[in-house]
């Protein structure tokens, strides 16, 4: 078994050389590690360079594209499986690329993404999410689960998740340009096709973000763009009650922690997650002023 990590890469850190370092001691050894980099500032080739098996590419930053990027890396690999990693996220063991892998010995299965644990310095209101959106039972998705998870079925995370290379050409890869959401894109053409989706929850790694308020509503906003503008995919398929339920369940975990004060900023924070995405839904509808208010990706309205 061969396979690939592919990584967008823009003004790479600390956890970038982490990332590195860890996948170069796993278990299941990893055959080529190809990084897209936009950054145009100081970018560490020699660092890079020192771990088996990097492959650089530069790219300018109004190249990049969620999608488009993702598929100029995977046409440097021949390999069988595809993992596709964020900078910022970090393998919890030796395990990772072994326990992804293993679930394609279900035939059932072309894509598989791994659980995100938070990181120490999480926010408690972020710490649940993860909970409740990367739970401790690995289960595999297909279109049979549409009526009871809705949207969720199309849930993959490209922060961490494997695919088959054959199956990811045959359908065209990830869609060209998307603001954002290109593995659920991808992921609801598998589903239509007969394919699963294995979420991995013993392959792990640690990711999490404590976005501010008017961040949580950008990204909000990038996310429902790209359901409008994908409606193949997401056309009568039902998201906002996944929303409503992990309000509910985050201020009944808050009670029982005994910090009811935390439920005025789950409050605040849903809030700005509804009125973007409400937001994001319309936006042909909305000037083209606005629309660069409301997202994170600017580049993509150039």
């Amino acid at each position: 078994m061969k396979i690939d990590v592919i990584i967008p890469v823009h003004k790479p850190g600390k956890e970038f050389t982490a990332l590195l370092r860890r996948l170069e001691s796993q278990t299941q050894a990893v055959h080529k590690i190809v990084i897209m980099n936009t950054w145009a500032g100081d970018f560490p080739e020699e660092e890079v360079r020192a771990y088996k098996n990097t492959e650089v590419h530069h790219l300018r930053q109004e190249e990049f594209d969620h999608g488009g990027t993702r598929n100029a890396g995977a046409a440097c690999s021949d390999a069988d499986y595809l993992l596709f990693m964020t900078q910022d996220a970090l393998p919890a063991d030796a395990y990772l690329v072994e326990r992804l892998a293993k679930t394609f010995e279900n035939p059932l299965v072309k894509a598989a993404y791994a659980r995100q644990l938070p990181r120490k310095d999480c926010r408690e209101l972020e710490r649940y999410s993860r909970s409740f959106n990367y739970p401790d039972k690995s289960r595999i998705q297909t279109r049979e689960d549409l009526d009871t998870l809705g949207i969720k079925a199309f849930f993959c995370s490209d922060v961490c998740a494997m695919y088959e290379r054959e199956t990811f050409l045959e359908l065209g890869g990830f869609a060209d340009r998307t603001i954002f959401n290109e593995d659920m894109i991808y992921a609801g053409g598998l589903l239509k096709k007969g394919y699963g989706i294995a979420y991995a929850a013993e392959a792990r790694v640690i990711h999490s973000h404590n976005y501010s308020g008017i961040k949580q509503f950008q990204r909000n906003f990038d996310l429902a763009v790209s359901q409008a503008d994908h409606p193949e995919v997401f056309y009568g398929i039902a998201s906002e009650q996944e929303g409503i339920r992990l309000v509910k369940q985050t201020a009944l975990h808050c009670i029982k922690i005994r910090k009811p004060w935390l439920i005025f900023s789950l409050v605040f924070f849903s809030g700005c997650k509804y009125i973007g995405y409400k937001l994001g839904r319309n936006y042909k509808k909305l000037p083209m002023w606005a629309v660069r208010h409301c997202t994170m990706s600017k580049w993509y309205w150039r």
